[in-house]
């Protein structure tokens, strides 16, 4: 990536580009991803904990010799500080030779005298009030108190040298910018620094005729803080985001700045998301009130292929299909239902790391991959209305043969070899999370999964329910047994993709808490027919949102798949919000499309623990 601050090991280092002084009004090359804004009288060392490497950056300005450069350094803890001098050193002198040849159009280089040739650089460290050069230590010895007075000098310059100040190393903006939709950095990395403690800034500008940003480009002000709310104004202009990354000391580092790579584009309006926020307005107010949501979000991994372009989504406007289009639309639908618990599905981990853990500010996530895959499931609790007392994840493949709580029903299946192996190989996931209400002390126990997609395993998603169940159930006793509480005041809410349509047995599990041996979904793939198995499970379940025609809605498959259970005995329904209409859903054939970000719809219902 060009004009990127790498960090290399090698003993050789890398020049840069000038990085200006100024630390607001930085500009930028239109190719570079980021730039530095380093200080002309600073050199900046840092080293990460429990590392070997020593990063060196500083920017040498000299109007006599006719240069200035910032100059990066990858060294280790354990080099003499001698040799790391005379690496500095070389490279100094390399872009003097540089400076001292001038080349002018249609006429051969010319010599241009220096006030000073190469070999006299002087380059040195020195501790302040002492004359005598640091020769003979090791960066480890050097630097094992601190660099509190410790200075380098390059030829007449010195320069303070500060150890591990707040740093960027890397920051980019998407790719894709929609008005009306939030704008944040993607991956950014910061050192000795925080999210939290930093500043941001945002700047927008039309890009010259020529093509190139420079110091001439009127940059506008628009908003303060690392989210931006992009509005019509924004459309054909470049963003601009220049950082200062802080801590928690209230330490600034240099301001390092990056330019959107496009200009924003006009984003799609009347979304239907856009209307269901009218019944979402505000957060709720009541202590004993919870605003749940669960949502397939359509892993960027089962949407960027040929297949997904040609088989799976072919209706779809190849941009809308790509994750950095997509993310915008569900990312601002998110935001707007104002829920206090969100259950996420097909969540992919980078964008759990880049992107959710910092836009839903309000929330603490937890991530569940499932298994080895880059995606997975997802929990998002609002921070000032519930404490996480425990997480629980079980890998199902992995523990349904192994554990003493499921031993009953694994007896009874593990005979049919082809069905263990089946059940087994699967990485189906159930994240299991207790919480607490801050405000009443009440507990609610949350459990999310995507099950089995398969259309011939009705049977393995019953029987993956099954041990759900089985394991909630186990974890509920232990709850009331551990906390000493009554079960009014611990409910369970039990959402997911569970890739069964009310006629299915899941669906008749939860709300009738009884399947029989005689269920037709255990005949769903002959060969692996489930015998002698009927299921129990103890929970007064309901529907949040009942049976719509369609939670999933593409060319191939549209049915009902997702749901919102809760315990009818603790909870009443408040509320759940209407699903688009079916003219809404085929409006682009059908979705993902330019108004939906993904082949499922979210569910959002309102639910309120019953009075004591």
């Amino acid at each position: 990536m060009i004009g990127k601050f790498i960090h290399c090991c090698s003993l050789h280092s890398l020049v840069y580009q000038q990085l200006r002084a100024s630390a607001l009004s930085t500009s930028l090359r239109s190719l570079r991803p980021h730039s530095t804004a380093v200080a002309m009288d600073k050199v900046y060392l840092r080293n990460a904990q429990n590392t070997e490497e020593l990063h060196i950056t500083f920017r040498y300005a000299n109007q006599g010799l006719k240069l200035d450069r910032s100059f990066n350094f990858c060294r280790r803890m354990s080099e003499r500080v001698d040799e790391a001098l005379l690496r500095i050193r070389n490279n100094v002198e390399k872009e003097l030779t540089k400076k001292s040849k001038k080349k002018s159009k249609g006429a051969a280089a010319a010599e241009t005298p220096l006030a000073i040739t190469p070999n006299e650089i002087v380059v040195e460290f020195r501790r302040e009030g002492s004359e005598e050069q640091i020769l003979g230590v090791t960066f480890e010895e050097l630097l094992k108190n601190s660099a509190d007075g410790l200075k380098l000098r390059i030829h007449d310059t010195n320069f303070d040298v500060l150890l591990n100040q707040p740093w960027i190393d890397s920051v980019q903006l998407p790719s894709s910018i929609l008005a009306g939709f939030p704008v944040y950095p993607l991956k950014l990395e910061l050192e000795f620094a925080s999210r939290e403690h930093s500043r941001a800034e945002w700047y927008r500008a039309v890009k010259p005729a020529n093509g190139i940003f420079n110091e001439k480009t009127n940059w506008k002000r628009c908003a303060e803080g690392l989210i931006y709310q992009t509005s019509s104004s924004d459309v054909d202009h470049h963003l601009k985001l220049v950082i200062r990354p802080g801590n928690e000391q209230g330490i600034l580092g240099p301001a390092t700045e990056c330019i959107s790579k496009l200009s924003v584009l006009p984003g799609p309006t009347d979304c239907p998301f856009e209307q269901r926020h009218q019944y979402t307005k505000q957060p709720l107010s009541d202590p004993n009130a919870i605003r749940v949501v669960s949502y397939n979000l359509l892993a960027d991994l089962y949407a960027d292929g040929d297949y997904a372009r040609k088989t799976l989504f072919p209706y779809c406007e190849a941009n809308a299909l790509k994750i950095d289009y997509r993310k915008q639309l569900f990312i601002k639908e998110l935001l707007g239902y104002n829920a206090d618990l969100m259950c996420l599905q097909e969540v992919d981990l980078k964008i759990f790391e880049h992107d959710l853990k910092h836009v839903l500010t309000s929330f603490t996530g937890i991530m569940t991959p499932k298994g080895t895959c880059a995606e997975g499931i997802a929990l998002f609790y609002r921070s000032t209305r519930f404490e996480l007392v425990k997480n629980y994840v079980l890998h199902l493949g992995d523990n349904i043969s192994t554990l003493p709580v499921f031993t009953p029903l694994w007896n009874i299946i593990k005979s049919n070899e082809q069905l263990a192996k089946r059940i087994c190989e699967r990485s189906t996931t159930l994240q299991l999370s207790l919480l607490q209400v801050k405000e009443t002390g009440r507990y609610v126990l949350v459990a999310n999964t995507h099950l089995y997609f398969h259309p011939d395993a009705d049977h393995i998603r019953l029987l993956q329910i099954g041990f759900s169940l089985i394991f909630v159930e186990h974890i509920y006793k232990q709850v009331i047994k551990e906390r000493n509480i009554t079960s009014q005041n611990i409910g369970l809410i039990f959402c997911g993709d569970f890739n069964s349509v009310p006629e299915c047995g899941i669906y008749k599990l939860m709300t009738e808490q009884f399947v029989g041996k005689d269920f037709v979904d255990w005949s769903s793939n002959e060969e692996q027919a489930v015998k002698d198995v009927e299921l129990r499970q103890p929970f007064l379940m309901s529907s949040a949102c009942g049976t719509p025609p369609y939670t999933n809605y593409t060319t191939l498959f549209a049915a009902c798949l997702d749901y919102i259970f809760y315990q009818r005995d603790c909870f009443d329904l408040l509320q759940s919000v209407p699903l688009p209409t079916l003219e809404q859903l085929s409006e682009n054939e059908a979705i993902p499309s330019i108004k939906f970000p993904s082949d499922h719809v979210a569910l959002v219902a309102d639910l309120a623990f019953k009075s004591c």
